[in-house]
């Protein structure tokens, strides 16, 4: 059996967890999740505070002109209508525990002293085998926290009251009522988002092209007040019902199904001129949203980060009553909207 050192076990582990965890945020996972990506290409900091993130807004304004002649008296407005968005930091924990016994299955014996000598012509056998025992640890701790994490930015925080909300608790169904970062909706018509689900869906029709005129129209309706959806995700079922109003008016050429060079349909993804790029997001199947389609402006929604606390590694020093070895990654922020009528989600029959 083969002897390593706690010193040592701890580099081994820390060299694994930097070839694991690293990147922009994490490593490439098994399923593809562009709201993850997209979220985190624009992700900001903030420095940390009594519990939560603030910010103006304002969407009414009491100053007009009026007019008047000779010696009419006039009226001087004294404006009040500043707002403020108020979301709670969360924190977030991922981690994994590795036991003295499942070393010593795989051949490792742990001296359990900074002192320990190890054989130098064991080196190798050392590495090799302890590269093995992390590597599905250490895989589920990535896979595990990167697709709870893309989860977590997606739903809406009913979840539990420990982690942030996500999208859906900014574009919501019902923008018209309920209260989204301490703004009511409901009396403040700025503050929605745009929303086409449930009686209010669209029915694709391939011959009347109902669904490519719908997301035309709405797209205008989002850039009147300064909105830009640059990125647009849909369900398995949206695509779906999209690809076959495209077909049904495009061509096929060499490089790819095209309409008078408007419409472009590539293997998981349709982009059409007036709209964007529509994305496919796996997870939006995952949450039995398959027939809908979010279009967001990162610049109006994103991820804000404590400073110094992004996906930050932990190695916690072996408690003296346990033989187990800990690792963990920790992530303190929220997903903050500061404008809600540049969002829309569309639902298609």
């Amino acid at each position: 059996m083969t002897q390593v050192t706690i010193q040592e076990l701890e580099n081994l582990s820390n060299a694994a967890l930097d070839f694991y965890i690293k990147g922009e945020p994490m490593p490439q996972a098994l399923q593809e999740r562009p709201l993850m990506k997209a979220l985190m290409g624009v992700q900001k900091t903030f420095s940390g505070g009594k519990g939560d993130i603030r910010g103006n807004v304002k969407g009414d304004y009491t100053t007009s002109f009026i007019g008047y002649s000779d010696s009419d008296t006039v009226v001087y407005q004294r404006p009040a209508n500043i707002k403020q968005f108020v979301v709670p930091w969360r924190e977030l924990h991922a981690g994994i525990e590795i036991t003295f016994t499942d070393l010593k299955k795989d051949g490792i014996n742990v001296v359990d002293s900074i002192a320990g000598e190890r054989t130098s012509d064991m080196k190798g056998r050392i590495e090799h085998a302890i590269s093995n025992l992390f590597e599905d640890k250490l895989d589920d701790m990535s896979e595990g926290s990167a697709r709870s994490f893309n989860e977590i930015m997606w739903q809406d925080g009913t979840q539990s009251a420990k982690v942030p909300a996500g999208v859906l608790s900014i574009v919501t169904d019902n923008p018209d009522s309920g209260v989204v970062e301490g703004i009511d909706g409901a009396q403040n018509t700025w503050w929605r988002n745009r929303s086409f689900v449930g009686s209010d869906k669209v029915t694709a029709s391939v011959s009347n092209q109902t669904l490519t005129k719908k997301l035309r129209i709405e797209v205008r309706q989002l850039r009147r007040y300064g909105g830009k959806p640059n990125i647009i995700l849909a369900g398995s079922g949206f695509i779906e019902q999209l690809e076959a109003e495209v077909a049904e008016k495009g061509t096929y050429t060499q490089e790819g199904f095209m309409k008078s060079g408007s419409t472009e349909i590539g293997l998981a993804d349709i982009t059409m001129r007036g709209v964007g790029a529509v994305t496919y997001d796996p997870t939006l199947d995952d949450l039995n949203l398959e027939n809908r389609a979010y279009f967001l402006d990162t610049r109006h929604i994103k991820p804000y980060v404590m400073e110094g606390e992004n996906m930050v590694r932990h190695s916690p020093a072996r408690p003296a009553e346990k033989y187990v070895i800990y690792r963990g990654i920790t992530w303190t922020g929220a997903l903050v909207c500061q404008k809600r009528n540049a969002h829309m989600v569309i639902e298609v029959a």
